[in-house]
Order: structure tokens, then sequence, then C-alpha cells
């Protein structure tokens, strides 16, 4: 396991005009940094509307494989996919962190698609709208 900081821009539209990238396009890197900074600001504005204490972390291995978010300790964790098809190696980070740590209680994937699923092995993989109803909603975190 690797220990490093994970640092996110509070509005990546700024960052995009001046480092003079231009528009972010569904299916590119820089749009799935994007996306992975939204839902980042997403649990962060919950985490501080509601009021909830929870802590927000990331998990990588040394090799690269990791999970975008963990929230306090292994109750829920999720992954970022800007895929509006998601494949076995979009869900590749959730399934080592479930072998490196079997009490993970919850394990998200939230996506493009247009509907919500469960894999076999429990990993819910939701369109960020689901993603963000739910959290809101209050399923997902309190």
């Amino acid at each position: 396991i690797v220990q490093s900081p994970k640092f996110y821009f509070a509005d990546v539209g700024v960052v995009n005009l001046l480092t003079k990238r231009g528009r972010l396009q569904p299916g590119s890197e820089l749009f799935g940094k994007a996306f992975e900074s939204w839902v980042q600001h997403e649990l962060t504005a919950h985490k501080c509307y509601t009021g909830l204490q929870y802590d927000l972390a990331f998990w990588r291995l040394s090799g690269g494989t990791e999970v975008d978010f963990v929230v306090n300790d292994m109750e829920f964790a999720f992954e970022a996919k800007s895929a509006s098809r998601v494949t076995d190696d979009h869900l590749k980070g959730l399934r080592e962190l479930a072998r490196d740590h079997p009490r993970v209680k919850r394990r998200f994937l939230g996506c493009l698609e247009e509907r919500a699923r469960r894999t076999d092995d429990g990993i819910e993989v939701l369109p960020y709208r689901h993603f963000a109803q739910r959290l809101w909603g209050g399923d997902l975190i309190g």
C-alpha cells in the first residue's frame, strides 16, 4: 500500500482555462479526471452540508491499482469512471480492495451507464444521477 496525498481543485473549469486545455470531451482522460473531481466535490459537500463526520481517503497499491474514495474504515468504497459501458477492467481496483480488505462493507462504481446494476460479486454500478440521488437521499452514507 502506498501513502501519498491526492489533491482536487474546487473548480476544474478554471484549471482547464488556465492550462489552455480546451473543451472536455467525453471519453478523454481529462473528462475522466473532471468526473472524479465532481464525485469528490459531491462527497465533500455532502459531508459539510449534512454535518456527518466521516473520513474520505483513497486506496492505492504500489503497482498502481487504486480506488478513488474510501469512507471511514472500509465502510464504503467508491470508484469513479467516466465510462458509458463498464468493463471488468474498470472494476479491478474495487475487486483488489475486497481481496486485501474483506471487511469492506459496500463497493460502488459511479459511471455514465444508463441503468444501475449489481455485479455477481456485489459491486453496485451506479449511473452518476443515481449516485447523487442516493448520496443526498441518505442511502449511501449516514
